[in-house]
């Protein structure tokens, strides 16, 4: 379900723009990331905390993909900023969630991918699961659409302006 929808939302970044996915794994967000910007000048960034799922993942992807093998919290403060932000794992979407949102640019949009509180068994994960969506639904610089398909995909595009809705 996610991978048509993260082909389809890389199709709007605009030329020169930049995308993050956060959290390689085996490199299908990355593939359907640079299948929707196929041919245009867009960057993709995608970071990996495993350095071997990392290496193996880069000889994987398509071309246009860049992995980097870095912790998530560590290596964002000096990636900038994207257009659109794919927060796939546990660093930078469980943990240094308010990093990943500062990253969304203005009229960006950020997805969150397994967000349904109910596939979850530990009160654990299910607190770590409402925080993330309590801090998304609080923070007025986003719109957010909370979809129930697949694991839980919330939507969230940044506001141009600083005015809230």
């Amino acid at each position: 379900m996610v991978g048509p929808l993260l082909a389809v939302l890389a199709g709007a970044v605009p030329d020169g723009g930049r995308v993050l996915e956060i959290g390689t794994g085996c490199g299908a967000g990355a593939a359907w990331l640079a299948h929707g910007v196929a041919g245009r000048d867009v960057q993709i960034i995608s970071v990996e905390q495993d350095a071997d799922l990392a290496r193996e993942s880069s000889a994987a992807v398509p071309d246009a993909v860049e992995v980097l093998a870095a912790d998530i919290g560590e290596a964002l403060p000096g990636l900038g900023s994207f257009d659109l932000v794919f927060a796939d794992a546990e660093g930078g979407k469980w943990t240094g969630f308010a990093q990943t949102r500062d990253a969304v640019r203005p009229g960006g949009v950020l997805v969150l991918d397994d967000m349904d509180v109910s596939r979850y068994t530990s009160d654990e994960h299910r607190r770590t699961v409402a925080r993330v969506l309590d801090d998304i639904r609080q923070d007025q610089r986003f719109l957010v659409a909370e979809l129930a398909a697949g694991s839980g995909i919330v939507l969230a595009t940044r506001l141009r302006s600083t005015e809230a809705v």
